[in-house]
């Protein structure tokens, strides 16, 4: 399965040059999810934009496949570089700023994905999980009862981009998915976690 990554955002709040390629223990933010995506299996392409192009050096640098988009936000970009992907079937959509994601992350999801039978994913957090780690409180919804954030990993069908689909809303309690990284003290949040809870498919690295 393809894992589309988003990397098209300028991130100004985070005042540190492209947000994807902040680093974060000594690696830029992005290698976290693509590592992530690869060790699961799965084939990363990065969608960048006009705004992303040091990105764009660093993925063709490391052998990582480059989209480009127009940059016109994030739903229209994700649908330009699905359509250039000619994916008809399902494939991962991730934002590039949850740096603590892991393989076994991305294998649970897919499984759930698999099981729920639906053509479309989308994965959420408890709010109390968001609240407890981002300065601030982003989109909530009720999910089973519980008020939720989105995380920002779905899967979709290629051939159905753009469209509404049948969707499976997977409720996951994990701070890993809880540490989206907007801000500085994101970032600080973020870099602690990671320092704290090494993995195996996760090595930190300090420069």
């Amino acid at each position: 399965m393809r894992a589309l990554i988003m990397a098209g955002g300028s991130g100004s709040r985070l005042s540190s040059g492209e947000k994807p390629l902040a680093l974060i223990c000594g690696r830029p933010m992005i290698a976290y999810v693509i590592h992530a995506f690869q060790n699961a299996g799965c084939e990363p392409v990065v969608a960048g934009s006009p705004k992303t192009p040091m990105t764009a050096n660093w993925c063709r640098a490391n052998g990582i496949v480059f989209c480009r988009t127009d940059g016109r936000g994030y739903i229209d970009d994700m649908v330009q570089a699905v359509r250039s992907l000619d994916e008809d079937g399902p494939l991962f959509v991730s934002v590039a700023d949850i740096p603590c994601i892991t393989e076994s992350v991305v294998l649970s999801i897919r499984q759930a994905y698999q099981k729920s039978g639906k053509d479309a994913l989308s994965t959420w957090v408890p709010a109390t999980a968001v609240t407890s780690c981002r300065e601030s409180m982003p989109y909530r919804e009720k999910i089973g009862g519980t008020e939720a954030s989105p995380v920002g990993i779905n899967i979709i069908r290629g051939n159905r981009a753009g469209e509404e689909q049948d969707e499976y809303r997977l409720l996951v309690n994990d701070p890993r998915l809880a540490l989206n990284v907007n801000t500085p003290a994101d970032y600080e949040r973020a870099e602690a976690f990671i320092r704290q809870n090494p993995s195996p498919d996760r090595p930190v690295q300090i420069e």
